[in-house]
């Protein structure tokens, strides 16, 4: 198979899991754009943060926490200001970072596919092929976002959108909006809306299940990460992670809670053209549906390896797929925090070495 050119590694994706394996890369000596190289297709630095919505902050999101090496340029996420949105601050961090390291992201760069090619792998993208010994996908989440299927869907007359396509809460000025989903996207969705949109009607598919504190639960993220990662060595699809962490009660949430603002709705049962009908007969009124429902792993491009199982997931340990040992999938599974993925980095890197 003939390609443009041949380099022993290609990390797919600059977010925290891809520049985490990328820094640890360059710790062993490797040089980035000739033992390996690292493609993105965003328009600049920041990964999918450079893609959230101006108002949200750091102090308002889950928390991001720094990169291995970053102290070398006396940047921490802890100390960065909360009072501008938080992409331009992980863009400009990111840019930093990427520049110090040497790691000479490629971008915009889309990747197409990943094929067999005898014993390697050939990395198909809109600017060329490139052959390789090793993938390392890093391309999280942002590009697939999932919205459950509810009956009368198709017929509601308003406007869908997911929290990717989420810009302002100006945009819904005046509307009889519905947020679905129990996370920290859907809360803040909420908390923007309120005194901006004429209705706001918050549901979610489970209780919400609060904690009475202002951070998480480490035992209870503990065990989040652990499920996830049984279900990667499984091959199943992961678990919601605040499914099993639960919501910690910010001074502002709690306040919310207080006056009747943050008090979810079970799902309706089906949608109309107008708005979404409950089992009881109630109907609320809606102009647009905000689906606050997640995301899914972004693996489409590797769907030639024909890595998923049957049980809807990808087989995954420390990092490498246990059905091809060429592909490593940083940030997957117990590795989707930003500590996650900083760590998993390390692992990734040596395991990649001892096979060079």
């Amino acid at each position: 198979m003939r390609f443009d050119r041949d380099v022993p590694v290609v990390v797919i994706g600059s977010g925290q899991a891809g520049l985490a394996v990328s820094y640890y890369l360059r710790r062993f000596d490797l040089v980035a754009g000739q033992d390996f190289v690292v493609l993105d297709r965003g328009p600049d630095a920041g990964g999918a943060w450079q893609h959230r919505w101006p108002s949200l902050r750091l102090g308002s999101a889950h928390r991001v926490h720094d990169l291995p090496g970053m102290a070398e340029l006396d940047l921490s996420f802890d100390t960065a200001a909360r009072d501008v949105p938080a992409r331009d601050i992980v863009a400009d961090y990111y840019r930093r970072y990427e520049e110090h390291f040497q790691l000479h992201v490629e971008r915009p760069v889309t990747v197409r596919s990943v094929v067999n090619s005898g014993a390697d792998l050939v990395v198909h993208t809109d600017r060329g092929s490139i052959g390789t010994r090793f993938v390392v996908n890093a391309t999280g989440t942002w590009g697939a976002p999932f919205i459950p299927h509810y009956p009368g869907v198709m017929d509601f007359a308003g406007r869908h959108l997911h929290t990717a396509d989420y810009v302002s809460a100006e945009d819904f000025r005046d509307k009889n909006v519905i947020v679905v989903g129990g996370g920290t996207s859907a809360i803040g969705f909420m908390l923007e809306l309120e005194g901006v949109a004429s209705g706001l009607t918050w549901v979610a598919r489970r209780p919400i299940d609060w904690l009475d504190s202002e951070q998480l639960d480490v035992e209870g993220a503990a065990e989040a990460v652990a499920a996830q990662d049984r279900a990667a060595r499984a091959g199943q699809a992961l678990p919601s992670i605040v499914s099993g962490t639960g919501v910690p009660k910010t001074r502002r949430i709690a306040a919310g809670i207080h006056r009747g603002l943050l008090v979810a709705k079970p799902m309706f049962s089906v949608l109309e053209p107008g708005g979404a009908r409950w089992a009881d007969g109630s109907v609320v009124p809606a102009d647009a549906i905000i689906w606050a429902t997640g995301f899914r792993p972004e693996l489409r491009h590797l769907a030639p390896l024909k890595l998923r199982e049957a049980a809807g997931g990808v087989t995954v340990g420390s990092g490498a797929s246990w059905t091809d040992p060429r592909i490593f999938l940083a940030g997957y599974g117990p590795q989707a925090s930003t500590i996650g993925a900083s760590r998993a980095g390390r692992t990734i890197a040596r395991q990649i070495m001892a096979l060079l």
